[in-house]
């Protein structure tokens, strides 16, 4: 009797239609790995994945609607499988090596088929040992780097970044450039995409919480509220014009004393 080939459910999201397309007719050759879906943006692919339950998650690091890496954090305690998720990129440099750290691989794009074929490889051992044991969640996998150590991407007008939330002070928008501002605690200042909004920061974390129009502050460095002010902990210790709107005020109290 035969024995019965393991098959491997695929999702691929992606919101490019070449990059689809090239993976898509790559993998066919294998053919224990099925693509059973493709979604062009993260509210789609969330809804994909909860449906499908892929084994296999290639996600883009940019999406229209988020960052692949955030989509995998909103859905880190729904997924209770384990799937290995690839990020399929055409980044490289710094971010992939914090990637590689979050995800089971990468795959660059424009890509071999020989850099594909590394990592089936690699996926196909590392199920079969598995098999030995009860395999992790992907929540535990993946909360390994994210939750724990409160990691999250972040897009400048230079580029991705990765950061931990005790690097990051404060958010100040720069009304001049229309654009928000990240101040880290080594001093540096980033200037985020200009289509970042209030909503995409404090969405983050928990522990950002705007005060104004014009600055949102990571409340783990705030020292106390006093009176319309802030005062964060050192390095963040002289600024004095991180002034509370009314409209905001209530939040950063609650939110505050909760943390």
């Amino acid at each position: 009797m035969m024995e019965t080939e393991e098959k491997y459910k695929v999702v691929i999201i992606d919101d490019e239609r070449t990059a689809i397309d090239a993976l898509r007719r790559e993998l066919r050759p294998y053919r224990e790995f099925e693509v059973k879906g493709v979604a062009s943006n993260g509210a789609k692919g969330k809804k994909m994945i909860m449906e499908l339950h892929p084994d296999l998650l290639f996600l883009d690091v940019e999406l229209p609607d988020v960052f692949g890496l955030n989509l995998l954090s909103e859905i880190r305690d729904d997924v209770l499988w384990d799937m290995k998720v690839v990020f399929y990129t055409s980044y490289d440099k710094y971010l992939l090596q914090a990637l590689r750290e979050s995800a089971f691989d990468f795959l660059l794009k424009p890509f071999e088929s020989e850099e594909l074929k590394v990592i089936l490889d690699r996926y196909r051992k590392v199920m079969s040992a598995s098999a030995l044991l009860p395999p992790p969640s992907f929540a535990s996998s993946f909360s390994t780097l994210m939750s724990q150590h409160g990691t999250f991407m972040i897009s400048t007008v230079t580029g991705f970044r990765l950061l931990r939330l005790e690097e990051i002070g404060f958010f100040e928008y720069l009304k001049d450039k229309r654009q928000w501002q990240v101040v880290l605690f080594n001093q540096t200042r980033l200037n985020l995409k200009r289509n970042t909004k209030a909503e995409d920061i404090i969405g983050y974390s928990q522990a950002f919480v705007q005060i104004s129009q014009s600055a949102i502050v990571n409340v783990t460095f705030l020292a106390m509220i006093d009176g319309k002010c802030c005062q964060l902990y050192p390095p963040f210790h002289d600024r004095n014009d991180l002034i509370i709107s009314r409209n905001f005020l209530k939040e950063l109290q609650e939110r505050f004393y909760v943390l």
